[in-house]
C-alpha cells in the first residue's frame, strides 16, 4: 500500500465530488481499468507476446509520448529477461536517432508494434514507414505482415484502415483512455509482456489500488493544491534508483499534459539521487523557493536508505517542502499500484485547479504549425 509522510486536512465531500466527475468524463475509462480488463484481449496480447519472443529477437516499439514513455517507464525499472530486447523508434524526428535503431536491428529477425491512435503522428509514421520496408525487405510483404502488430482505434483512422488491408495483428487503444492514462492497456501491457514483465502481477497491484490508491491520492492532490495556491509553482520528483528515470520522465508527461493549461498548472522536473545532488543539488538546496520536492521512495539498500534520509532532512531545513510517497515493492505489483496511483492523483490535482485533466490543446497546436510549415 502506498504511504504518505504527510496529512493535509482534507474536504472529503469535495474529493467524493471530484472522483464522481472523474467518473462519468468520456475519458475517465482507466479509472476501473485494472478491475474490468478485456480478459480475451489480454490473452491475445500474451500469445502475440510469446510469438513475438519465438520468432525475433528485437521488437521494435514505435510511438510517441503516452505511446511509449509508460512502458519503457517499467520495461527500464524492472529488467525483466527475454529472448526479445526492446527497441524504441519514432518518439523524434532525428535521423541520427533513427539510423542508429535501423543499425542495431540489422540483419536480426525482428517484428514492430507501431502504437498510435490515429497513425497520422508524423514521428511514428516516419519511423514506421523506415522499419516496414525494412521488413519487407527481408521476409517480403506476406512474411513482413505477419511481424507487425498495430495498436491503434478499433474503428478508424489511418492506421486501422492500413492495418485492416494488410492483415497485421491489431489491439485496442481505446476511445475512453487518453495516451498518457494508457499503459495499463494493450498500448503497454504488449511490449511489456514482449520484454519479460508479468503484467499479471501488474495488473493484480493495479486492481488493489482501485481501493487502496484512493485516500493517499486524495491526500497527495491536496497536498500539491495547497503548495500551488502557495505559489510553489515546481514540482521535482526525486527518485534514489537510477532505473526509474523513465518512470519520472512519464510523470512529467502526465502531469504536465493534464495540467498545464489556461496558464495554470504546476512545473514537473525530475532528479535521480544520488547522482544529482552533484549537479542541482545546489541549487535544490539554496536556489528560488518557488519548488517543493516528492520523493519517490522505493525498497532499497541501507547505503541509499541513509542518502533519503540526508536529503529528506537537508532539503526541508533549506526550505523547501518535501514530500515522501513510499512504494510498497520493486517489482510488478508495486509498479502496477504506482502507476494507478499517480494516475488517480493527476486527474484529482487537475480539477482541484479547474483544468481539464484529458485533453491536450497546446500539442494539437504544435501539430497544425508543423502541419502548415511540412
Amino acid at each position: 500500500m502506498i504511504k504518505l509522510n504527510f496529512s493535509p486536512e482534507i474536504d472529503e465531500k469535495a474529493a467524493a465530488g471530484l472522483l464522481r466527475e472523474i467518473a462519468k468524463d468520456p475519458m475517465g475509462g482507466w479509472l476501473n481499468l485494472p478491475k474490468n480488463i478485456d480478459m480475451g484481449e489480454f490473452v491475445r496480447i500474451k500469445e502475440a507476446a510469446k510469438e513475438i519472443q519465438d520468432s525475433s529477437e528485437y521488437l521494435v516499439c514505435i510511438g510517441i509520448g503516452g505511446s511509449y514513455l509508460g512502458h519503457r517507464a517499467i520495461i527500464e525499472a524492472l529488467r525483466p529477461h527475454s529472448d526479445a530486447k526492446i527497441i524504441y523508434a519514432g518518439n523524434s524526428l532525428s535521423r541520427r536517432e533513427l539510423d542508429y535503431a535501423l543499425e542495431k536491428v540489422g540483419d536480426h529477425d525482428f517484428s514492430i508494434n507501431v502504437i498510435s491512435k490515429s497513425g497520422t503522428t508524423l514521428e511514428p509514421a516516419v519511423a514506421f514507414n523506415e522499419f516496414k520496408k525494412k521488413l519487407i525487405e527481408k521476409y517480403g510483404e506476406e512474411g513482413a505482415y505477419a511481424r507487425i502488430y498495430a495498436t491503434t482505434d478499433a474503428k478508424k483512422g489511418a492506421l486501422h484502415d492500413e492495418a485492416v488491408a494488410c492483415g497485421y495483428t491489431r489491439f485496442v487503444v481505446p476511445d475512453n483512455i487518453g495516451g498518457r492514462y494508457s499503459v495499463l492497456t494493450a498500448v503497454g501491457l504488449l511490449p511489456m509482456a514482449v520484454a519479460g514483465v508479468d503484467i499479471d502481477k501488474l495488473l493484480e497491484g493495479a486492481s488493489d489500488a482501485v481501493t487502496t490508491a484512493v485516500e493517499p491520492a486524495v491526500k497527495y492532490a491536496t497536498m500539491r493544491h495547497t503548495l500551488d495556491s502557495k505559489h510553489y509553482d515546481t514540482e521535482v520528483f526525486a527518485s534514489f534508483e537510477p532505473a526509474t528515470m523513465y518512470f519520472n520522465e512519464w510523470l512529467k508527461q502526465l502531469f504536465g499534459e493534464s495540467e498545464g493549461k489556461d496558464k495554470r498548472g504546476i512545473l514537473p522536473d525530475s532528479v535521480i539521487y544520488s547522482t544529482d545532488l552533484h549537479s542541482l543539488g545546489q541549487y535544490i538546496q539554496d536556489g528560488r523557493r518557488n519548488l517543493f520536492e516528492t520523493i519517490i521512495d522505493y525498497p532499497t539498500d541501507e547505503m541509499n536508505a541513509k542518502v533519503v534520509k540526508a536529503v529528506q532532512i537537508a532539503h526541508a531545513e533549506g526550505g523547501i517542502p518535501v514530500l515522501t510517497i513510499g512504494v510498497p515493492s520493486y517489482d510488478e505489483r508495486g509498479f502496477g499500484e504506482l502507476i494507478y496511483f499517480f494516475e488517480l492523483a493527476c486527474a484529482l490535482s487537475a480539477k482541484m485547479m479547474g483544468v481539464n485533466p484529458f485533453d491536450q490543446p497546446g500539442v494539437e497546436a504544435y501539430k497544425a504549425k508543423l502541419n502548415e510549415l511540412l
